[in-house]
């Protein structure tokens, strides 16, 4: 493998020009191999001006990687004999309108039928409006569930944040704690995690590095979106990190240091998802945790997320030309894949120094 620097000098290029490419002012990059820190660094700005740059330990919204966080949180309380992983979760949630038949190991790879609000005009028009006013948990219920499962529990693949919100539920009702506590005493403490939290309020927000969107009504330019958007809008909880400590945490996840083996394998274990993904062949999810024999660099598990202001990946490559590689990438523009895209980037120009070149 060529120099450390070398190293760094490629995935600097290559992170560059992916954000240039999507007109994102800037991203902090995170990256592992074999467990060494080889680069932790903010590349491009924290503004659309370009006059400040990014701090490599800027805090953003993590959106959907907070999935994996939320799984090894309820996984931790499997281990501990307070979850019964393919228990109704309806036992724990008795006053929550959902089939008994749905299990929790179902709301985790999202395999129970439950709908989602992300569909539901009534959803995006809500944000718009009142972005500093979210609906309450039971209102997210209230307005989703009664549009009924999209199919048998355990018998088809759909994407649900309502599911993760019933795993918050669960969280939060056998630990006795609000989700904050819960997670620092489940995750970031274990994972040695000093700059990781969850945001509930407008307040919690204000020290996010800016996250940038399109200007409304086809203006030109972008617009800071996050010091208005109120995080109670992420149902099931909105992570805030940066991306050492999301590297931090994905290494210690991979490698045994946050859970057994035996709930570590039930974790890794996919199931099938429609469709198709360019970097994702086949798709699959296992439990809180995106995942695919093959990509662009072969196996790889993780996460990706989005939503104002924000893209984020935390990525897990096992065997790049036999070496370990986590990739984190954590931008400041909403742009649908765009955090996915950094960490591959990033990723492949490891790979190229280890000497493989990328599959065509």
């Amino acid at each position: 493998m060529r120099t450390d620097g070398e190293v760094r000098t490629r995935i600097r290029g290559a992170v560059t020009a992916t954000l240039q490419a999507a007109g994102a002012p800037g991203a902090a990059i995170a990256l592992l191999v074999d467990g060494r820190p080889v680069l932790k660094e903010g590349l491009g700005h924290q503004d659309a001006a370009g006059t400040q740059a990014l701090r490599d330990d800027g805090r953003f919204s993590l959106y959907s990687i907070a999935k994996t966080v939320l799984a090894v949180a309820a996984l931790r309380l499997v281990e501990r004999g307070d979850l019964d992983l393919d228990g109704s979760v309806r036992s724990v949630l008795p006053n929550r309108p959902i089939d008994p038949a749905v299990t929790f190991r179902q709301l985790l790879n999202h395999t129970g039928g439950l709908p989602d609000y992300g569909g539901l005009r009534e959803y995006h028009a809500a944000v718009a409006a009142t972005p500093e006013s979210p609906w309450s948990t039971d209102e997210f219920l209230a307005r989703t569930l009664p549009v009924g499962p999209l199919f048998a529990s355990g018998r088809g693949w759909a994407y649900s944040n309502v599911g993760y919100l019933l795993v918050r539920l669960a969280i939060e009702r056998r630990t006795g704690l609000a989700l904050r506590a819960a997670l620092a005493d489940l995750v970031f403490r274990p994972a040695g995690l000093a700059r990781t939290d969850v945001a509930v309020s407008l307040a919690d927000a204000q020290d996010l590095t800016p996250g940038h969107a399109t200007a409304p009504g086809g203006a030109a330019g972008l617009r800071v979106v996050t010091r208005h958007y109120h995080p109670g809008w992420v149902a099931h909880g909105l992570v805030t990190s940066t991306a050492p400590d999301v590297a931090r945490f994905l290494e210690a996840l991979v490698a045994g240091r946050l859970l057994g083996p035996e709930v570590l394998g039930a974790m890794m274990t996919p199931v099938p998802v429609p469709g198709s993904h360019r970097l994702f062949s086949p798709p699959t999810y296992g439990l809180g945790l995106m995942m695919a024999a093959e990509s662009p660099l072969g196996r790889v598990v993780g996460h990706g997320g989005e939503g104002p202001g924000y893209s984020t990946a935390a990525l897990y490559f096992p065997d790049l030309a036999g070496r370990r590689v986590t990739s984190v990438a954590l931008a400041n523009r909403e742009r649908h894949d765009l955090g996915l895209d950094l960490a591959f980037a990033a990723a492949g120009a490891v790979a190229d120094a280890l000497g493989r070149a990328a599959p065509a």
